[in-house]
Order: C-alpha cells, then structure tokens, then sequence
C-alpha cells in the first residue's frame, strides 16, 4: 500500500540491542534475523518455505549494488540470513528494482516474483530465481506500444495450470492497471484492463489493483483493488476472474455511509468454509484518523460481506489499526499484523471465524529500543512446523527490520506446491522430518512418490484422485495438508 511505503520511509530508526525471545504465556516470538543496509533493508511481502525448509522473501531497498534497492533473501529456520540475490545487478537496472512481493515457489522447484520497477522500460519484471541464487528475467512491464501490457506490477503471483497470474497498478489500455497471465516461456496475455471509461472516477470494475490474485477452489482468480467501484465508490472492489479474462466485480467497499463497511481493500484468502476473507486497511466504523482504521471482513462467493471487527475498537488504538493482509492458520483461525498497538508501533493479532478477536502481541516493547522490530507490514505466514513467521520494515539490531517467527503451539502439516494440478502432474510437498515416509495419498487415493529430503517429497496426482486433503504417513505420525488439492481438468 502507498500510505504504508510512505510511513516505513518516514520512519525513525533507533538505537540498537541484541535480538531475543519474547515470551507470554499464550505465545513465543522469536527474533530469527537482523537486516542491515548491505543484506537488505525494509523486507516486504510474505516469507515463502522452499524445499529445503528455509523461508525465502525480498527487500524493497538496500543490498550490495550501489544503488541499494532490493535483495532477495534466504533465512534457515536457525536465523542464519543470507543474501540470494542484489537487484541493479545489471547495467540500467534491466533486472528490475524494488521487489515488493512475496515469492511464489513453484512446481518446478524454483521461485517466481515481481520486481517493481526498473527492467528493461523501466515498469518492472517478472522473474525467476533459483534457490541457489541464479536469476533469469521472464518478463519486461511496458513492452507494448503505449504501456497496453501494464507496468509496476504489484504483490505476489498465482500458479495456475498454463502459467503465472498477477496484476499491475498501473497503465493497460485505460491507464489504471492489468489483470495478467504469463507462461512459461515469457508470453504475456492481459486479461482485462481497469476502468474502461478512461476519467478515472467512473470505474465500476475498479482501478489500480495492488494486492495480487488468489485461485480459488472453482479455478477462479479472486483480488482487489485499491479504488473505484459501482454507483461512484471509491473504496476499492473485490473482483473474480476467470482464466479467459471474463472479470465480474463482486463488492465495491464504501457502500455503505461513511465507508462503514471498509475502503483500500487488501489480499483475499479462501478459508476451509469456502469463503473469503480479507481486511481494509481504511474504513469501519471508528475513527482513528479521516479515513478510518481498517476492517476484517468475510465475503460469500456470490459477493455478501459481512464486516466481522473494526480496528481502533480498543482506546488508544491498543488493538492497532491499518491491518495487513490475514492467513488461515492451522486451527482454523486468521492472523494478521496491524499499525498501533500498545506502544504504537504494530501489532500481531487473531481472529475466529465468528469475529472474537484477540491482541497476540504489541511490537516494541521497551519502547525506546526495538530488539524485535517494528512496523510489521506484511503479514504473517504459517510455515509446516506450524509457526508464523513474518518480517518488520525497522529496527532490529541494525535498523532495518527484522525476521520472526511466532509459535501459538500448533502442530506440524505439509503443505503442496501448486496447490492445484491435474492427474499424472508432479507435485512438490513440503514439511519437516519427511525422512521415511511410507505413503502419499490426496484425499485417499494412494500416489507414488519420491522422498528428496527431510523437507521435501515430489509425488504424482493419482489416477482417480479427488479435491481434498493431501495425507503424509511418516513414522512420527500421519501430517494434513493445510488446504484441500484441487485436481483439475
């Protein structure tokens, strides 16, 4: 979000002490790494597990090329952190700057993200990087005759079965951004361009999507936009997409009087009930500053909203406000980080389904130094030893944030990457002390498999397999996917 780059820059970065674990009785959080200038700096978007169990994600600034902006970084699970890659490695920047999404890893074992800007026309790219480090640009932004194909692309990719989904925040054929698909091999294909009407205050179908897609369990793409929406909203929308490009706009926030019901739409994620939930990083029903402190929302597929908690509820903000984008966890419950708090400075926080809402733990805690961090912009992301882990944009022993991880006691699972494919496909499952696992089945349907390692197994999708749960039988026990497979046609 723009207001959220804006407040990291203004930041203040105070003085340093040593990283440690903060303990309560519900929860630990544990500072895991440290950025400074030359390993990266200001970490954004979530942290993606690779087949070897480490946790891989991207800085928007610093790193070792002399115009310091963006890394892409590798953090074991023992906090060792190093650096993969330096953006502006190449002469005129033609690999791409500013990377601000999380990674995708796919099911080629490699992972896939978006650089913001720079690359060859200077609207950024869309890459490929190794785990070892070895980076290969896909795709330059602004490569058609007037910018028609997008530029600055936002947030993070979705693997669908014949390429790579996303979305710009800017330019396409009216000027305020893209729904895209590239394969494999580089080709571009735009789906839909934003706000047809061209004036920028007519746009039922949105304008200027900035949080990325999701694939849904009926083969959809699901997102947001930042602004637009029917009957002159400018909330924001929530939006599906079929993989033909055929775009219906299922909710315009700011419909309801004084943006009750939320504006500034972040990431969507599909919960294990099959509907959506999200949050708002403005709107509600409080009023923290003019344009209120965010929300956490539910949406039916067919595009009912129901606003389960506003932010700034608690006095003083103690419950923060301007959420980041939630994760499903484990245990059936959403976690997410937020601005504010008890000492200002953000927040990790859970919710149920049913909207009982819970402060986990408040950054900065001797307030005049942050070991931990501050500023957690991004979220958090379950990894399969059942942690959260998610990363601050300040702070830290060097000022520049940090990586942490937060444990609410939840077991082990395995998760599949894709998380869709069809019979006969080869698909990776990652997890943790996989050595002598004795079967493989995806919602009972035996397959045949491969134990690379300890952390990752490749399996075939089976001859008769359904959408469901994928099991792993190890000898400490049978591990779950997180999320049910969806076999595709």
């Amino acid at each position: 979000m723009g207001t959220l780059r804006l407040a990291k820059m203004m930041c203040t970065v105070f003085a340093l002490c040593a990283a440690s674990a903060i303990s309560s009785p519900a929860q630990t959080l544990t500072v895991l790494a440290n950025f400074g200038v030359n390993t990266g700096a200001y970490p954004e978007g979530p942290l993606a597990q690779g087949v070897d169990g480490s946790l891989y994600g991207a800085t928007t600034f610093g790193g070792s090329t002399s115009l310091s902006i963006g890394s892409i970084f590798e953090v074991t699970p023992s906090g060792q952190l190093t650096t993969l890659y330096n953006f502006c490695s190449k002469k005129h920047c033609n690999d791409g700057s500013e990377p601000n999404s999380g990674l995708l890893l796919a099911a080629d074992g490699n992972f896939y993200g978006l650089a913001f800007s720079s690359g060859l026309h200077g609207n950024g790219t869309m890459f490929r990087l190794t785990p070892a480090g070895k980076l290969t640009t896909i795709y330059n932004f602004c490569s058609q005759t007037n910018c028609a194909d997008g530029g600055y692309p936002e947030r993070s990719l979705a693997q669908g079965t014949n390429g790579f989904y996303g979305v710009t925040g800017g330019w396409g054929a009216y000027g305020f951004g893209t729904v895209f698909m590239i394969n494999q091999t580089g080709t571009l294909t735009t789906l839909h361009s934003f706000c047809p009407s061209r004036d920028g205050t007519n746009c039922p179908d949105g304008r200027n999507p900035l949080t990325g897609l999701i694939q849904a369990s009926n083969g959809n793409f699901y997102g947001t936009t930042n602004e637009g929406g029917v009957n002159g909203s400018l909330g924001g929308t929530i939006f599906a997409i079929t993989p033909a490009g055929q775009l219906t706009t299922l909710y315009s926030f700011c419909s309801k009087a004084n943006c009750a019901d939320g504006a500034t739409p972040n990431g969507l994620i599909q919960a294990a009930n099959g509907n959506f939930y999200g949050t708002t990083y403005a709107g509600g029903t409080t009023g923290c500053n003019a344009n209120g402190c965010g929300t956490i929302f539910e949406m039916t597929p067919a595009g009912k909203l129901t606003t389960l908690y506003t932010f700034c509820r608690q006095s003083g903000c103690l419950d923060g406000w301007g959420p980041s984008t939630i994760s499903q966890g484990t245990d059936g419950n959403f976690y997410g980080t937020s601005v504010g708090g008890t000492f200002g400075q953000g927040t990790i926080f859970k919710i149920t389904p049913s909207g009982e809402f819970t402060s986990l733990y408040s950054f900065c805690t001797s307030e005049t130094n942050c070991p931990e961090g501050r500023l957690p912009e991004t979220g958090v992301s379950q990894a399969t030893d059942g942690s959260f882990y998610g990363t601050t944009v300040a702070d830290g022993a060097y000022g520049y944030g940090t990586v942490f991880s937060l444990s609410m006691g939840l077991g082990p699972f395995v998760k599949t990457a894709p998380t869709a494919a069809r019979v006969a496909a080869k698909v990776i499952i990652l997890g943790y002390n996989l050595t002598g696992t004795t079967s493989v089945n995806f919602n009972g349907t035996a397959a045949t498999f491969t134990v690379v390692s300890d952390t990752e197994i490749t399996a075939t999708v089976p001859t008769g397999a359904t959408t469901g749960t994928v099991q792993v039988v190890t000898p400490a026990g049978t591990l779950n996917s997180n999320v049910g497979f969806r076999v595709t046609k």
